[in-house]
């Protein structure tokens, strides 16, 4: 396990997905073709991206992971180049990184056993999301005012799933969930809901809590004309006999573990980047917690 002893938000989603899907494999579409024999350009900075990861990443580079990523190649003396893919992020490491097409890979856990990470660049963590006219302030999940809550808008395979169980609102919530991805199965396929969705349903009020990573969900509650709250969770979510699921998180760069030279010198430029770096999470909603880069 890492230092922090969580596995990484990436790395969660797809040991998770590749269980349910019986390690069944989705069609690369990426649409920057390294060129492997030639190796990389020096003056080129390669980011693996995901097509399909908003609002980390986008086809048309708005993803606020993208902005970083240009800062951070700007920083380096380098050229961002983005190479793509229509597969999910959670997919990353194993088919793009891995396979040398693409040389770093943002947003990832301090600590993630699959890469070298560098030093954080923001820390962040699991947000509530209400509308701000109940009035509802909690921040830990068990208390008595998200207890009384009956529909809960979450994104599958996350904590939240747990903390729904633990509060006796999973199997209430079950059929609800299920419609937000159009009753489809788990099962032989990645099925996500999307931070957008989840913001969406409880601006409509549909749902009375969404619960999400925070940087899933900023940029859609900071733009939702239904003013809504964003409440940090402070507590984490205990396991018997196994170490908390913690709530916070430091995130951070990852490159291939033969690439170290790579490494010193993103942490070099993040260091020079971070007051762009920090510019960007700001505009971007993302509660930042201590210590912070």
């Amino acid at each position: 396990m890492s230092k922090r002893q969580a596995i990484s938000r990436l790395a969660l989603a797809a040991g998770l997905a590749f269980a349910g899907c019986g390690l069944a494999s989705l069609a690369s579409a990426a649409t920057v073709e390294a060129d492997k024999n030639a190796g990389r350009n020096p003056n080129e900075l390669r980011i693996c991206a995901s097509n399909a990861e908003a609002p980390f990443s986008a086809a048309d580079s708005t993803g606020f992971e993208d902005r970083i990523a240009t800062v951070l190649a700007q920083a380096m003396g380098r050229k961002a180049v983005f190479v793509r893919t229509d597969q999910p992020g959670i997919y990353l490491v194993r088919d793009q990184l891995d396979k040398n097409n693409c040389d770093v890979v943002m947003g990832v856990d301090v600590g993630d056993e699959r890469m070298l990470t560098s030093k954080p660049y923001y820390r962040t963590g699991y947000v509530l999301v209400t509308k701000a006219d109940r009035d509802i302030t909690a921040s830990d999940w068990e208390d008595q005012q998200i207890k009384d809550q009956s529909r809960f808008a979450v994104r599958f395979y996350s904590p939240a799933e747990t903390m729904l169980k633990r509060i006796g609102r999973f199997e209430d919530n079950a059929a609800y969930m299920y419609s937000l991805v159009n009753f489809k199965s788990r099962r032989n396929q990645w099925v996500q809901v999307p931070g957008d969705r989840i913001v969406t349903e409880v601006a409509n009020g549909d749902a009375d809590v969404g619960i999400a990573f925070a940087p899933e969900v900023a940029r859609y509650v900071k733009a939702s004309s239904t003013p809504l709250r964003m409440t940090v969770i402070s507590k984490d979510v205990d396991r018997p006999n196994d170490k908390p699921i913690p709530m916070h998180y430091d995130q951070a760069i990852g490159v291939r573990k033969n690439d170290p030279a790579l490494l010193k010198e993103i942490d070099a430029a993040l260091e020079k980047a971070r007051p762009q770096i920090e510019q960007i999470l700001s505009q971007e909603g993302i509660p930042l917690l201590k210590p912070n880069t």
